[in-house]
């Protein structure tokens, strides 16, 4: 009886131990996060600038510097990515910079992995939160989830949570939603193809240049 139950405790131990000196598994984008923080330890950002974050339409923004001339940006996007991903790593790509105003386009891919309109709702109030609590006086500008060819089969969940950002938006303090939807679609009710590269998912030259005019006016 005793031998067992000595045999039981060493291998409990065993099992604790084991746990303890295993790491969790890495996040999915911690290397992308890495090396912008490294390439900022090379160039630091100024603060109180405009911070572009979200997946990959903002990360294939080559162009935004040059399309926001004169004004100090910094993209910060990670493709893939979900607005839970831009929560998590909230502290490293968004608060970190102290912007005055935090561009955010994100959500596509959250309703791609098939959450609701409701938890993306959900998770860009998380992120506000978490924002605001250190950044109480930054603007947020919400880009809405636009359409696409490949995701068309999409549009009505994608849709339905830009009308709950929107709403949400109306009551809240200094967030502005930006509206992609609207110039996105030709008269025969589809997506516009000379808006989309090959992919027929992310945004063409033509595109940003359609961003930077809807998003101008809130950020000079």
């Amino acid at each position: 009886m005793r031998s067992s139950l000595a045999f039981l405790c060493s291998f409990l131990a065993f099992v604790t131990l084991s746990r303890a000196e295993t790491p969790p598994p890495a996040h999915a984008y911690e290397k992308d996060i890495a090396a912008y923080e490294e390439a900022d330890k090379l160039n630091p950002p100024p603060k109180g600038a405009i911070l572009f974050t979200g997946a990959s339409s903002v990360r294939l923004w080559k162009t935004l510097a040059e399309d926001f001339k004169g004004l100090a940006v910094i993209n910060r996007g990670f493709g893939g990515s979900q607005i839970s991903d831009s929560i998590y790593f909230a502290d490293r790509i968004s608060i970190h910079y102290a912007p005055k105003t935090i561009v955010i386009q994100a959500g596509g891919n959250d309703i791609n992995a098939h959450k609701t309109p409701e938890q993306v709702l959900a998770d860009f109030k998380e992120y506000v939160t978490k924002v605001r609590a250190a950044l109480p006086d930054v603007k947020i500008v919400f880009v809405n989830l636009g359409p696409s060819p490949r995701r068309w089969e999409q549009r009505e969940a994608q849709q339905k949570a830009n009308q709950l950002v929107r709403d949400y938006v109306a009551t809240a303090k200094n967030i502005v939603y930006v509206d992609l939807w609207a110039s996105s679609i030709g008269a025969n009710g589809l997506p516009k193809p000379e808006l989309y590269v090959a992919d027929q998912l992310h945004p063409s030259a033509a595109a940003y240049a359609i961003r930077t005019q809807l998003l101008l006016p809130f950020l000079q």
